[in-house]
């Protein structure tokens, strides 16, 4: 019998999973651990953004975790706001491995 992969994941729906890569100063220093950043879709699992990264940067994911970021509120010229509440994930690569995130997605 063929052994089928887990998690199999079309490039474009790969390109709505992973949004931006966050470039940060925390993000920057988690480079040094083979750890990167990105903003994901809100209803995306830890699962389907394992499969995005390994589909879009040809890596191996060793392991993935998840923050559900509260939008701040803001005023800005006397009218106050709010900021949008987004989805962070950071993901660990096998050792060895790196994604040149300065280029964007």
């Amino acid at each position: 019998m063929k052994k089928v992969e887990k998690n199999t994941i079309s490039t474009g729906v790969a390109y709505d999973v992973i949004r931006t890569p966050l470039i940060t100063e925390k993000a920057t220093f988690l480079t040094q651990n083979n750890q990167y950043s990105f903003k994901v879709a809100s209803n995306a699992s830890k699962d389907d953004v394992k499969a995005a990264v390994e589909k879009i940067f040809k890596v191996e994911v060793v392991s993935v975790n998840t923050i559900n970021a509260a939008g701040k509120l803001k005023v800005f010229k006397g009218h106050r706001g709010r900021r949008s509440d987004y989805k962070k994930a950071i993901v660990r690569l096998k050792a060895g491995q790196t994604i040149d995130v300065s280029v964007g997605i």
